[in-house]
């Protein structure tokens, strides 16, 4: 008779990776709102700003979704190395 290891899977842990994108996310508009163009700026200020903030969360984002596809990837060796 073969004796073999039963695992439970858990939830994960606290994504602490994304909480800090979220958080930088929640900074950049922060940020914005206190650059926001006066009556008297150029008018040049506001697309430049949008285009930033619209640039740093999209890079949050996909730094994010990048994160997620490597952590599925070690889970899935993870479990091919377990079943060998």
């Amino acid at each position: 008779m073969r004796h073999e290891a039963v695992t439970i899977p858990l939830p994960h842990a606290i994504d602490w990776k994304g909480i800090g994108y979220l958080l930088s996310i929640i900074g950049s508009l922060l940020l914005g709102a206190i650059a926001w163009p006066k009556p008297d700026d150029p008018a040049w200020h506001l697309p430049a700003l949008l285009a930033g903030v619209t640039a740093t969360i999209t890079g949050f984002v996909v730094r994010y979704m990048a994160h997620l596809k490597q952590r599925k990837e070690i889970e899935r060796t993870e479990e091919e190395a377990r079943r060998r």
